[in-house]
């Protein structure tokens, strides 16, 4: 299991680092610098600032986690575990296993069984679905007209969606007022979690997504004109399209399903921004946070190890 660890870590920054220069290689230098150039500079400091709210909100959900496992650690570990492994998790794809392995790595450093781990995991998960269904029913209801116009649904269906869609936190946040035992669904059992923290999740995972899609927003506005909403409701159904096709970063999937339903000739430049903003930045500085962290990980543990004591000694 010792070994496997450090198998589990140089395979995800392996990976890491091939899934970025894969990412880069698809265009020139000069293509990047161009799609970089062509948003103005306040849009462009627009997109970084709401990416880096969408992290740091992320951090809460790795936070609230932990006391719904009743093993709270102090914020800045939340922060460093959660940051590193989403950001990793983001580009690498099958985010329950890139980024549970990830986090796997970090909790049990600080003396959280596998299981505590497990349950981390389903409730970050939790999270995002909690966060998709508010961000999108309220895009839904607030803009259903412009919804209507984007997907092609009629008015009934499309506020039915979003009533539907809010309706299922609602239910979450009932069910954690009232529920005392852990639900049962075939062989998988859920422990709701107490009220405040249910509520928790769904104000955490709003916000997030509703900071990633004001990213998008921001890209985007640099060359077409598009409401916020819009944005929004469009960013909910191209994440649910890469979550379920799994492909790493939804790389492609985001950008073909923004293209399609906000047809413009002129989109991939403000795109591909938006991938570098939200993807590839975090997933550089993920890199190298991993990377210093295993190695301290590796030194203290070299440092501390009977082999040690033993030359020290000597």
């Amino acid at each position: 299991m010792r070994y496997w660890k450090y198998v589990i870590a140089a395979a995800a920054i392996s990976l890491a680092a091939i899934l970025l220069y894969r990412t880069l290689s698809r265009y020139s230098l000069d293509q990047l610098i161009a799609a970089v150039a062509a948003v103005p500079g306040p849009r462009l400091l627009g997109a970084f600032g709401f990416a880096a709210a969408s992290y740091l909100s992320l951090t809460f959900f790795d936070y609230l986690a932990l006391y719904y496992v009743k093993r709270p650690l102090p914020y800045p570990k939340a922060a460093l575990a959660s940051f590193t492994a989403l950001s990793l998790g983001h580009n690498i794809g099958l985010a329950a296993l890139s980024s549970g392995a990830v986090r796997y790595r970090f909790y049990t450093h600080w003396g959280l069984k596998t299981a505590d781990v497990a349950k981390v995991i389903v409730f970050c998960g939790v999270t995002v679905g909690l966060g998709l269904l508010v961000l999108g029913g309220g895009a839904l209801l607030l803009r259903s007209g412009l919804a209507m116009e984007i997907t092609g649904l009629s008015r009934p269906v499309v506020l039915a969606l979003g009533a539907g869609c809010l309706a299922l936190p609602a239910l979450y946040l009932g069910l954690s007022a009232v529920v005392r035992t852990p639900l049962r669904i075939r062989r998988w059992t859920l422990e709701m979690p107490p009220l405040k923290l249910a509520i928790g999740q769904v104000l955490v995972g709003s916000i997030n997504f509703a900071f990633v899609a004001a990213c998008l927003h921001q890209a985007l506005a640099a060359v077409a004109d598009v409401a916020y909403l819009g944005v929004a409701s469009v960013y909910v159904i191209a994440n649910a399209t890469a979550l379920v096709s799994h492909v790493p970063g939804g790389l492609g999937v985001i950008e073909s399903v923004v293209m399609y339903l906000l047809p413009q000739n002129d989109l991939i430049g403000p795109l591909l921004v938006f991938r570098f903003v939200y993807f590839l930045v975090p997933l550089v500085l993920g890199i190298i946070l991993f990377a210093v962290t295993e190695l301290v990980y590796r030194r203290r543990a070299a440092a501390y190890s009977p082999g040690a004591d033993i030359e020290a000694k000597a």
